[in-house]
């Protein structure tokens, strides 16, 4: 038998052996996880700042890690609860949305856009009343 093929089988040998395909595995482990699910998310801007009341403005936005026509809906904060308003939109196949809006209350208005899980950070639009 050859020297070679004998210090291959020595004890000692084995136990560097085991330790490596232990960390190799272990490695593996760690290389192979599921990537962590994204959370869906939106965002939302409005093209005035400043409308009377009547006018109309548009909010859009874009949305991400969500599937195309997903549904979004404008909120209006109303004393401490968000009320739906009747705007609503799918997104493209883009992610992207935009939406037609004509509010009524005076005043400075909270919006904000949710759809799927998403919320969007709150815009805020100023409506004045209309000139005499």
């Amino acid at each position: 038998m050859d020297r070679e093929a004998t210090l291959k089988s020595t004890p000692q040998h084995l136990r560097h052996a085991s330790a490596l395909s232990g960390a190799a595995a272990a490695l593996l482990l760690l290389t192979a996880a599921p990537a962590t699910a994204t959370t869906p998310t939106l965002t939302a801007q409005a093209s005035a700042s400043n409308v009377r009341v009547s006018e109309e403005f548009h909010v859009s936005g874009e949305s991400r890690d969500m599937p195309a026509g997903t549904p979004v809906t404008l909120e209006q904060r109303q004393g401490t609860q968000w009320v739906p308003l009747p705007a609503s939109v799918n997104t493209t196949p883009r992610g992207t949305y935009k939406m037609r809006v004509v509010l009524g209350r005076e005043g400075r208005n909270a919006l904000r856009v949710t759809g799927g899980e998403a919320v969007s950070p709150v815009v805020h639009v100023t409506v004045r009343p209309l000139e005499r």
